[in-house]
């Protein structure tokens, strides 16, 4: 006889050393009376006499929809659909009851043994090098692929970490619509865009007169997203005084409304977005540990744009495919591609916008293309200037090379791939280009880092990332002005 835990928690991500491994949790069910079993890793199973149910028992005695199993996170929930027969749990008629494992589902004549079960799989990267709206063939993306198609149907909830502009709204849009609340609401909320006051009236709603400016009843977003999805952006920013009732409407699954007296349940998928680290902001005391255990089931980290600059080539292709703004009178895309150097000038830019600055910069650039290829002269100043400068900076390395020497040709072509080539190539010109701005700049690496027009501490990660130092480098701590 198989065993199986007494309990099974939510499915969760874990990024372990050897990669992410997703805990699934699943359900099984099997016939008292037959060997027959059915595997489940959906929210919802239907269990009922006609063929559309997930579970079907050919019994007369057994109702059309005749009950459902919900999954929550606390465990699995069997409710009765208004069965004519009655729904039983270990012979005990149930409107709705949680299910304890082993326990036998009377339906109709028929029963049913629940047991629920931990799986644990090694996530592979997906051989996709696109997602929904996620355009990317990076391994790191990849790999996300992977986790979003497993942990789309399920209700499990998600944090999106990433610097600003990664593409965190792109991510829960892409999991909504791979999810079964794909034909519901997806709301979006941004914390960090409504005053303090205001938000507890978002989220949950108000009765008229409970506040001034209170002239009618109003549903909150937790009410307009019941049965699809909400989106939580910029989740950091949440007052602190406000998060035990977002950790309330989240355990319960019910909010109040603002000067109300009842309570309404909501079905509601949470997925929250923030540009901050949540762990430093609990052990700042920013935000409430019992909240941030609550949201992370699953946590991703969406890599930033200059993490992935194999990635940049395959997001402008997307961009002028699909853009209104390079389709011309015709319906037909204006500008079609871009030139060599372009490409090396996006490639060799940090990106300190990620995505939505390259999304701003390509539509900058179709304005001012004069044919069907972006060249390097049609993009921003700053772009220019990084396909420029290697050079310069080549000549102030510890093998001076002139600036009109070109790289020998094996170092670029023999028995190297295209995508190979062009890493080597981005790679010499990131160091030679901080090995210049820091002898420019004496040191200086405040100084240096505003030269480049990014941030210090991504200044600080390419000096590591090529073992450079700086002879009385100045840091952030003692910067001089």
């Amino acid at each position: 006889m198989k065993k199986f835990p007494d309990f099974v928690p939510p499915t969760k991500v874990a990024f372990l050393e050897r990669g992410p491994t997703l805990h699934l949790r699943q359900c099984v069910l099997g016939a008292v009376e037959t060997d027959e079993e059915w595997l489940f890793e959906k929210d919802e199973i239907r269990i009922g006499s006609m063929d559309d149910n997930d579970v079907v028992v050919r019994d007369e005695t057994v109702s059309r929809y005749h009950c459902k199993i919900v999954q929550e996170d606390t465990g699995y929930v069997l409710v009765d659909l208004r069965s004519t027969n009655g729904t039983f749990i270990n012979k005990v008629r149930i409107r709705e009851a949680f299910l304890k494992p082993g326990c036998t589902i009377g339906v109709g004549q028929s029963q049913l043994r629940f047991h629920a079960r931990e799986e644990e799989v090694s996530i592979v990267p997906s051989r996709a090098d696109r997602l929904g709206g996620l355009v990317g063939g990076n391994p790191r993306m990849r790999e996300m692929y992977s986790i979003l198609e497993r942990i789309a149907p399920t209700n499990t909830t998600v944090v999106i970490e990433g610097e600003t502009g990664t593409g965190k709204e792109v991510v829960a849009q892409t999991i909504h619509n791979l999810s079964p609340r794909a034909a519901k609401e997806l709301v979006v909320f941004d914390c960090g865009a409504v005053p303090p006051n205001l938000i507890e009236s978002e989220l949950f709603g108000h009765e008229k007169g409970s506040f001034t400016g209170a002239v009618m009843t109003r549903q909150g977003l937790f009410e307009l997203a019941d049965g699809g999805t909400l989106v939580l952006d910029e989740l950091g920013e949440l007052p602190l005084d406000l998060q035990p009732k977002l950790l309330r409407a989240l355990e319960q699954r019910e909010v109040r409304r603002v000067g109300g007296a009842k309570t309404a349940k909501v079905d509601v998928r949470i997925i929250a977005a923030t540009n901050r680290n949540l762990e430093d902001e609990v052990r700042a005391g920013r935000f409430r540990q019992d909240l941030f255990y609550r949201l992370s089931v699953v946590r991703l980290r969406l890599p930033a744009l200059r993490d992935r600059p194999d990635d940049i080539a395959a997001l402008v292709q997307h961009f002028l495919d699909t853009a209104p703004y390079n389709q011309g009178a015709d319906g037909r895309a204006r500008v079609r591609g871009l030139t060599r150097e372009a490409q090396l000038a996006l490639a060799g830019y940090a990106w300190p916008g990620n995505v939505r600055e390259l999304v701003n910069v390509i539509e900058r650039a179709v304005s001012f293309a004069d044919g069907e290829q972006i060249d390097v002269d049609d993009l921003p100043d700053n772009l220019r200037d990084a396909v420029r400068t290697p050079p310069a900076g080549r000549a102030l390395t510890a093998e001076p090379r002139t600036a009109s020497a070109p790289r020998p040709p094996d170092e670029l072509l023999d028995g190297v791939t295209f995508k190979d080539a062009k890493e080597r190539w981005v790679s010499s010109f990131e160091r030679d280009y901080i090995v210049s701005l820091l002898k420019r700049h004496g040191g200086n690496i405040s100084h240096a880092a505003r030269d480049a027009d990014i941030d210090r501490k991504y200044f600080r990660k390419l000096m590591k990332k090529y073992e450079i130092e700086a002879m009385g480098a100045v840091g952030p701590d003692d910067d001089e002005e």
